[in-house]
């Protein structure tokens, strides 16, 4: 697999929930997802367009209220799990860190904020520090990245993932979306 790019974008004037647009390398729009406002359970679908004619991915939690939420990934045109994502809660409190699951649940890589004295920086300080994650296998070797634009009204979230990387492209889709979702709104 050649060297994967896609941006996810929060739209910026939503009035109840949070809508997200995914681009890839060239622009052109490959997903769209509308958040719900008010939902006790996470229930994130993505479509082809804005039509919400054609679902092709659904993020799920499994639970209501969870400080180490777990989130079920599903192929929505075949049923198929294609893994799940697990946020470490106590870890998270200082650097933000996910666990990537596979179909069964078996811990296949992490997801990890940048670094410590940065996701201090943002927490403490100042939210205007871009957040970076580093998506590493259970090699320890880094596959793909996940990084925020400047820009205090926008969140944009470019995705790259490397040439090589052993996971499914719709984990790696659903981990930014999830990641703009969730760690976006602690903004």
């Amino acid at each position: 697999m050649a060297q994967v790019e896609f941006l996810v974008r929060r739209k910026f004037f939503t009035l109840f929930g949070a809508a997200f647009h995914v681009y890839n390398s060239k622009g052109g729009l490959i997903g769209y997802s509308k958040q719900k406002a008010f939902k006790l359970k996470e229930d994130i679908r993505v479509f082809t367009d804005e039509t919400q004619q054609s679902e092709y991915l659904s993020i799920q939690a499994r639970k209501v209220v969870d400080f180490s939420a777990s989130y079920d990934v599903i192929d929505s045109k075949t049923g198929e799990k294609l893994g799940a994502l697990r946020r470490k809660g106590w870890a998270s409190i200082l650097r933000d860190s996910w666990e990537v699951l596979d179909g069964n649940d078996g811990v296949i890589g992490k997801i990890q904020e940048d670094s410590m004295l940065m996701a201090l920086l943002r927490r403490f300080l100042t939210n205007l520090i871009p957040q970076s994650f580093h998506l590493i296998d259970s090699h320890e070797v880094q596959v793909a990245e996940f990084k925020q634009n400047f820009n205090p009204f926008v969140l944009k979230l470019n995705v790259r993932i490397n040439e090589g990387c052993p996971y499914n492209p719709l984990l790696l889709l659903a981990s930014g979306i999830l990641l703009a979702a969730i760690e976006g709104r602690q903004k």
